[in-house]
């Protein structure tokens, strides 16, 4: 029997066929959903999250180790004789914003709160877990990837230090993100290139403080920090090939107490972005090359604390394709997103995908009242998406860990 999924708020035109086990239990993700939002935990601090993670995953049967990444978990699952393997991650950490939304499930913890959607995400990849445990309808071994400390502090770089593909070996491995502004459950895919790298740059400019009244005595900082700044916006515009992506922002200027008075010193920070390592690397060498001369020229001295953060996320060809032809022979090409514009924004999923071929791909959150953009004191997680998230990496994992045998 066909089974109704107009509540889902797919578009109108796609039959979307979502099991009749994951809707069944739908309430249930719904309210893990909102206990996890209700109790956020930050970076390296996903006790509580990690416990319920286990708890849930060893009820239904998976093989759980914990401690990988310090509180991040792989959950596994191997059915059948194949040698096949595939890796399916979900973040699970939450951001150091006061919630503003009003839900009767918002926020308990002052200034804490899930402002991006890792909820929502964890959410999405229990409900799957629970129904490829019922089904069993695959040959091979399933890795769910439960990670700490996405937002910053590179949750997914811990865990590959601990081994994680060594311990647990993936042919591939694939992860989501919820995406406001754009229509609900629609599935977003791009290869290659997909999100920006994200490096920070710690700028200290070292003058000669004085009396405000007798510049000439000094060499001030807070000079020669605005000529760095206005200096800066020419690399972009002038050593980049217009057709790749930079971004070099000046989002701080620290420096001096009194306005008659001349600093020591002033620092800047940094955010600074590329879609490729060759740009990322170009980028370092011109802001470098760039600060200490405009520094030099005024007689000043500058320490850089270069911060390699974020390499860019690069969706592996056939990885993707892969995941593509699976979103298409669900849902359709209208139930598609090809080629969505990369991002500016960055995550640390790029280190999987530097060690294991992969894809990470987009769900639309919603627009309107459901674009409100992540990382606002506004933004919810559309429980709509659990569903159709579960549907999704059951299909994904099914497929290829199929159980058909090649003739």
């Amino acid at each position: 029997m066909p089974r109704d999924t107009t509540a889902y708020a797919f578009p109108a035109t796609i039959e979307a066929d979502i099991p009749a086990d994951i809707l069944e239990h739908d309430a249930d993700m719904r309210a893990l959903r909102h206990q996890i939002h209700a109790h956020p935990e930050l970076a390296y601090e996903e006790f509580r999250t990690s416990d319920l993670v286990a708890d849930k995953l060893t009820e239904w049967g998976y093989t759980v180790t914990r401690g990988i990444g310090g509180t991040g978990l792989v959950g596994t699952l191997k059915v059948g004789d194949s040698p096949r393997t595939v890796g399916v991650r979900a973040d699970m950490d939450a951001l150091p914003i006061q919630e503003a939304t009003g839900k009767s499930y918002a926020s308990r913890q002052a200034g804490k709160m899930h402002a991006c959607g890792h909820d929502g995400h964890t959410a999405t990849l229990l409900a799957a877990a629970r129904h490829l445990a019922r089904t069993r309808d695959f040959d091979g071994t399933l890795h769910l990837i439960f990670q700490p400390a996405e937002e910053g502090l590179a949750g997914a770089r811990k865990m590959i230090e601990d081994g994680l593909f060594e311990r647990f070996p993936c042919d591939a491995v694939f992860a989501y993100h919820n995406m406001p502004g754009f229509p609900v459950g629609k599935i977003g895919f791009r290869a290659g290139p997909a999100m920006a790298s994200s490096d920070t740059v710690v700028i200290t400019v070292h003058g000669r403080g004085g009396h405000g009244s007798m510049p000439h005595e000094s060499v001030d900082p807070v000079l020669v920090a605005s000529h760095i700044v206005v200096a800066l916006q020419s690399i972009v515009s002038r050593n980049v090939d217009p057709r790749r992506m930079a971004v070099v922002t000046v989002g701080a200027i620290q420096g001096g107490d009194a306005p008659n008075v001349i600093p020591d010193s002033v620092e800047l920070r940094l955010s600074v972005r590329a879609h490729t390592p060759q740009v990322r690397e170009q980028l370092r060498d011109r802001i470098i090359e760039l600060v200490n001369a405009q520094a030099g020229v005024f007689g000043a001295h500058v320490d850089i604390d270069y911060r390699w953060r974020y390499p860019a996320l690069i969706n592996d060809i056939d990885m993707t394709e892969f995941a593509r032809e699976v979103a298409l022979a669900w849902v359709g090409q209208q139930g598609v997103m090809d080629d969505f514009e990369p991002l500016t924004g960055s995550e640390d999923f790029s280190f999987m995908l530097e060690q294991c071929a992969g894809s990470y791909l987009i769900i639309g959150n919603g627009e309107g009242a459901g674009g409100c953009m992540v990382h606002n004191p506004h933004y919810d997680f559309n429980d709509a998406l659990l569903p159709i998230g579960a549907t999704y990496w059951t299909r994904l994992v099914e497929r290829f860990l199929s159980t058909e045998k090649p003739a």
